[in-house]
């Protein structure tokens, strides 16, 4: 029992979703015979998934991946290769687009934005996605454009990762599933999807251009957070690399003990600032250069460009 999911489009972010689920087939495995993994394997709050030879209707049991040429094809042999016994039973079609989805139950639709109304348009892919769940990641690209270039029975789904689903340290914001006999086996599905690279949250899509700016915008404005402060480190004589590392560690500490702890930053910055130290001091340099509202004004201002973006006439 199980199901067949299929990347269509299977680029970048295809590879690593595809990874991480199959990398958390075989964690759960481990966790069968006693491995403890260093930080929690899915969204707190989910199912705990289940061991890897139980039936379950919303495990994936045979993956395929889909791209354009021959050449990108050989390519991905080799990185699921490399996966173990279960990733070498990914199978891959270049240029069999109908063919992959007739064999699907799930679909993930991970093509270039640009690129999603041409593929789904080709003859036979409507048809071969009847009945079926079809989940975008596509930037963008807004639930009433997928429905339009679908048939009426495709239960369509919009979810937005970001760039650290590379690394299994994701946030995956997927929109709310409408009422229908799936919709409880829909959501095992995606959760365990995208609980496999990060966490997953479902939100009203009227919220994703505000996603868009805090969690895929996010990590480019928490880098400049981070080399500020390992800035600041090699400006005070400390060595470039150990400077980065800090700084790294340091933030990588502060988010775990918000996300795994429940404390609020406000807790977590009290908790460290004593009366007339080195903190406080700090802290008012940063108040003085208007940190806070410079940061939230830029969230409001991404946000905005997104809801610019993939909308015919708006650039």
């Amino acid at each position: 029992m199980g199901y067949t999911l299929c990347v269509l489009g299977c680029g970048t972010m295809g590879v690593a979703v595809l990874s991480g689920v199959i990398d958390s087939l075989d964690i759960t495995s481990k966790l069968h015979n006693g491995f403890n993994p260093k930080w929690e394997s899915h969204t707190p709050g989910t199912l705990t998934p289940a061991v890897a030879d139980t039936p379950d209707a919303s495990r994936a049991s045979r993956f395929i991946a889909c791209v354009s040429r021959e050449e990108s094809a050989k390519k991905l042999r080799i990185v699921f290769d490399t996966l173990g016994p279960l990733g070498r039973t990914v199978e891959i079609f270049a240029s069999k687009n109908v063919e992959a989805l007739k064999q699907a139950d799930v679909v993930l639709l991970c093509c270039k934005p640009q690129l999603a109304e041409g593929i789904l348009g080709e003859p036979g892919i409507k048809e071969a996605l009847d009945g079926k769940l079809l989940i975008s990641i596509l930037a963008g690209v807004r639930m009433h454009q997928l429905a339009e270039w679908v048939h009426p029975s495709t239960r369509v789904v919009r979810a937005m990762p970001n760039t650290p689903c590379k690394i299994r340290e994701g946030m995956t914001v997927v929109s709310t599933l409408p009422p229908s006999a799936y919709e409880e086996t829909d959501r095992a599905i995606i959760l365990k999807i995208f609980s496999s690279i990060g966490r997953c949250r479902f939100l009203d899509e009227k919220h994703f251009d505000a996603c868009t700016a805090l969690s895929g915008s996010g990590p480019a404005f928490a880098c400049i957070f981070l080399e500020a402060m390992a800035d600041g480190g090699v400006m005070m004589g400390l060595p470039r690399a150990e400077a980065l590392e800090l700084a790294a560690q340091t933030l990588q500490g502060a988010a775990r003990m918000v996300l795994q702890g429940g404390a609020h930053p406000a807790q977590i910055k009290d908790a460290v600032t004593t009366p007339g130290g080195c903190t406080i001091a700090g802290l008012l340099a940063l108040e003085d250069g208007r940190v806070r509202s410079t940061i939230a004004r830029g969230i409001q201002i991404a946000t905005e460009r997104a809801s610019e973006l993939g909308q015919p006439g708006r650039k």
